[in-house]
């Protein structure tokens, strides 16, 4: 019966990832290599080599992902390693303290960080205040220059994704067996160069893991560049282009160029960091003692980690503070607060109709990540079916493709005249929506199933087996209520996730009626007017919602948290 459920589990994941995964990237290679005589080409790939405009956003969303990871790395790792390391006052609220960007969306958090960084926002108004600006020459610190809007960018990426690398790290930290360290010791080897030699080689795994998807998240970013008007990058430039797909076989080039160069960059740091990871005989089988440091070194350690905390809530705070301002022009603080805003993104008659899509997709979605989830990750873990291995790569691989890639591929795959021209976003994107959203996010679903089932002793399902239980009832009745704790709190991320989710919501949702939340955000955004109050509004409840999802989960999953979002 188990290797009948496998096969099962396997063709049906097998046709899931063939349709929703393999097929929309094939079309989309498909339009940048074949002609409207359906001859193959290579004229619309070098055509993006020839045009100045794409080499220019190219070399920009390079540097953006590089730099952005590179910062990134800079922050993430010295927090990782005092958090595993050492202990510090407040160390417990702090480390809750320093997940909370994860709750807002980096694109929602762009109109903060502009109201409190622009021209005539926050921080000019202080400067005024203090003397140290002359009012009539204010500063645009982030869109008053091509740098000014690069940084702009960079900044909210590393603000919005070092959590994602610190829980990769830290968890990569926690998994070193001490012994390590103290035969280092032992040998000679201390301080730094124990660091180096032996504690930065071991946690390679979880370095790159992280690494690989700060470097691909930023790299294909669609969102904060809309938002900072910084239109000379290749996610917005495919973006614009999408209202010339159906004549148009460059925004096809461009995506191939975008995946191909994500797979570069993938390879040459698996080959480069990856690669030269070390393994360890044994999995650590206690937790490395953390060493209590004194007086002012604890309260140091304890004030940088608040800093970074504070940075990082900046654009938080902005977006919380424009959603109370009636008006805030020119002053540190809104001049006069108000209720109202929340009242009428409530009541807008573009935001009550996108909660509920949203609350449908993300809803529907989930369901279909439990089921397919709990499949996967049984025949992974529980069976010695021979393709298991492959199974889990592709259950993984959508963390590594760009979701700006998927989402142009369902449209490419949905073209008149197409296999799945029935599901083509402009008539009803409510069947695509909900398989990119499924799909993005399974996973979660898959992975964070797998931890329960590894932590749970097989002999429970075979004690029920033995007494007369069929497979799939031992399953039920046994295994599922077991890892329940694990199935709620990837559940709860699917879900949470895929109520926020940008690319796909950008892309596919073309009709006002059919908008998610995300969509409506960008939507009331470049409303004249109130409109950034009224997305700033909407943010927040999006930002309160995805908090308590994350808080769950991670109560729950505790450092496991940050194994949903390895690499594969």
């Amino acid at each position: 019966m188990s290797r009948a459920f496998a096969a099962v589990v396997g063709l049906i994941a097998v046709l899931f990832f063939g349709c929703f995964l393999l097929w929309p990237m094939m079309q989309t290679v498909r339009g940048a290599f074949v002609d409207a005589a359906g001859n193959w080409t290579l004229d619309y790939l070098l055509e993006i080599g020839r045009n100045p405009i794409y080499r220019d956003g190219l070399q920009n969303a390079f540097l953006l992902a590089l730099t952005s990871t590179a910062l990134t790395i800079a922050l993430a790792v010295p927090l990782a390693w005092l958090s595993e390391r050492f202990d510090f006052p407040a160390k417990r609220l702090l480390l809750a303290l320093l997940l909370v960007p994860m709750v807002l969306p980096p694109f929602v958090g762009a109109i903060g960080l502009k109201q409190i960084l622009g021209q005539y926002g926050a921080l000019n108004a202080m400067l005024v205040q203090l003397g140290w600006l002359n009012p009539a020459a204010p500063i645009d610190w982030l869109g008053g220059s091509h740098n000014g809007r690069f940084w702009g960018v960079v900044l909210l990426n590393t603000l919005h994704l070092y959590p994602i690398l610190y829980l990769n790290v830290a968890a990569a930290l926690a998994n070193i067996d001490p012994a390590m360290g103290e035969a280092a010791e032992n040998l000679g080897c201390t301080g730094w160069r124990k660091f180096r030699r032996i504690t930065v080689p071991l946690m390679m795994p979880g370095l790159f893991a992280g690494g690989a998807i700060v470097f691909i998240w930023a790299f294909t970013e669609l969102g904060v560049p809309l938002m900072f008007d910084f239109n000379r990058v290749t996610p917005v430039q495919i973006f614009k282009g999408l209202k010339e797909l159906s004549g148009n076989p460059l925004p096809y080039a461009l995506v191939v160029v975008t995946l191909l160069a994500s797979i570069a960059a993938y390879t040459a740091g698996k080959w480069a960091i990856g690669g030269k990871a070390f393994a360890m005989m044994p999995k650590a089988t206690r937790a490395a003692e953390t060493r209590s440091l004194g007086v002012w070194p604890g309260s140091l350690c304890s004030l940088v980690f608040g800093a970074v905390i504070a940075l990082a809530l900046l654009p938080h705070l902005g977006v919380v503070l424009v959603s109370f301002a009636q008006e805030w022009y020119r002053t540190v603080l809104p001049a006069q607060w108000t209720l109202a805003h929340y009242q009428a993104a409530l009541g807008h008659d573009l935001t009550v109709p996108a909660i509920l899509n949203s609350l449908k997709y993300a809803g529907l979605a989930t369901v279909a990540d439990i089921f397919l989830g709990i499949g996967i990750a049984y025949v992974v873990v529980r069976t010695t079916f021979p393709g298991r291995g492959l199974l889990d790569s592709f259950a993984m691989l959508p963390l590594a493709v760009p979701g700006l890639v998927l989402a142009f591929g369902y449209l490419a795959m949905t073209q008149e005249g197409r296999v799945f021209a029935f599901l083509n976003p402009s008539k009803d994107p409510t069947a695509l929506l909900i398989i990119a959203y499924s799909v993005r996010r399974l996973p979660y679903v898959v992975r964070s199933v797998a931890a329960g089932l590894q932590q749970t002793s097989v002999a429970l399902e075979e004690a029920a087996q033995n007494l007369g239980a069929p497979p799939l009832r031992a399953l039920r009745l046994i295994t599922l209520p077991l890892i329940s704790a694990n199935l709620l709190a990837g559940g709860l991320l699917a879900f949470a996730f895929a109520m926020l989710e940008v690319s796909d919501s950008l892309i596919l949702a073309q009709r006002q009626s059919d908008f998610p939340i995300t969509k409506a955000i960008y939507e009331l955004f470049n409303l004249l007017g109130e409109g950034r109050y009224l997305s700033s509004a909407l943010g927040v409840w999006a930002m309160v919602f995805l908090g308590i999802a994350l808080y769950g989960a991670s109560r729950i999953l505790g450092k496991k948290l940050g194994a949903l979002f390895r690499g594969v």
